[in-house]
């Protein structure tokens, strides 16, 4: 009150120049309140709220929860078991974010048709290409899905192995032994059992990569099929043929389904040929499921995760040779999965589109050996 009375003294006594003067400092006086009103709220709304807790803007707000659904062939199960959790307290640490994860496990074949009859899964591991490769085909995961992640979108690996008798009473060493005529073989038909085309191509190898010829290869093969009891329709069903049933004098299987087995007390005996087959598991994101349910990103993670020693570790601890080469050559490792002198793949043998096109399409090489055997 004092001040105004004062301003009033001083403009009768200055004039309207001066009035002109008190008009632009009330002007200047009013817009320091306003910037100063803005700039109290705009602290207000950053400061921490009551008791203590800081807000979103200021912490930074976890995200929205998010669930992925992994689609997997079955002896990946253990394995899983240890990674998840793991990946799921590394997300949450590093992207304040909960991952929950529903997951499926079966037979590669009867994945690939679940994915493709409307099981919508984020991410596919299979046990071979082709599984991948029909999804793929049927429009859900884009082309190039081996150049997404390291080597090639495998991610998991094994080799073949023969399980004998306790004792080894035949005496089997390698694949050739397989072909004697008192030794009979259980085998899944490759018709039916993706995973028993592996078992094909290891008795063909063994033979063209031995320094051998086609015809060898085909009379190997031939001679095994001749003398196998059964042809069970998958993997699970030889193993119960051969371990429940006592039928025949070997199986033919992979080396992590009996080092996990041994695991569960099974105790089977084994051998691995010093010449043998990379029995390679893709891994893919269904990009047409990702992109519906908005979770392409923290698919990618995962995925890239499973390449991690750590991860690597866990899939090794239950009979994956590990793909990471850290982790392969620690001693529990190197000890556990012997040595294998000669080592080809399926792009050895042209790649699954000439494989198939070769031994297992109607009427290619299979067939010609199950019609002329049996």
């Amino acid at each position: 009150m004092q001040t105004l009375i004062k301003l009033q003294r001083l403009t009768k006594r200055f004039g309207q120049g001066f009035r002109k003067y008190i008009a632009l400092f009330v002007v200047g006086v009013s817009l320091t309140a306003v910037v100063a009103a803005c700039g109290t709220s705009t602290n207000t709304a950053s400061s921490p709220a009551a008791g203590g807790t800081s807000s979103p803007a200021a912490a930074g707000s976890a995200k929205p929860d998010v669930e992925l659904t992994l689609v997997s062939f079955a002896v990946t199960k253990e394995a899983y078991t240890g990674i998840i959790p793991k990946f799921v307290e590394k997300w949450k640490q590093e992207q304040n974010q909960n991952v929950t994860f529903k997951q499926s496990y079966a037979g590669s074949g009867t994945q690939t048709r679940a994915v493709l009859d409307g099981l919508e899964a984020d991410i596919v591991h299979l046990a071979l290409e082709p599984d991948t490769s029909r999804i793929e085909q049927g429009g859900l995961i884009d082309p190039g899905w081996q150049q997404e992640f390291p080597n090639g979108g495998i991610v998991s690996k094994s080799v073949a192995a023969i399980i004998v008798r306790d004792g080894n009473p035949k005496n089997i060493r390698n694949w050739t032994d397989l072909g004697k005529d008192d030794i009979t073989t259980v085998t899944a038909d490759p018709k039916t059992s993706g995973g028993a085309r592996w078992n094909i191509l290891a008795l063909w190898g063994a033979i063209t990569k031995s320094g051998g010829d086609e015809a060898k290869a085909t009379e190997l093969i031939s001679q095994v099929i001749k003398n196998a009891p059964v042809l069970p329709k998958d993997a699970r069903e030889a193993s119960d043929a051969f371990l429940k049933k006592q039928q025949g004098d070997a199986l033919i299987n992979y080396e992590n389904e009996v080092i996990l087995a041994n695991l569960k007390g099974e105790k089977t005996e084994y051998v691995i040929p010093e010449v043998n087959i990379s029995i390679d598991n893709p891994i893919a994101i269904v990009d047409k499921n990702v992109a519906k349910h908005n979770t392409k990103e923290v698919a990618e993670a995962f995925v890239n995760y499973l390449y991690t020693p750590e991860a690597q570790t866990e899939f090794a601890k239950v009979g994956f040779r590990p793909v990471d080469q850290t982790v392969a050559s620690q001693k529990e490792f190197t000890d556990k999965f012997p040595a294998v002198k000669t080592l080809f793949t399926a792009k050895d043998l042209g790649g699954w589109d000439a494989i198939n096109k070769q031994f297992f399409e109607d009427g290619a090489l299979f067939d010609k050996v199950v019609t002329s055997v049996r």
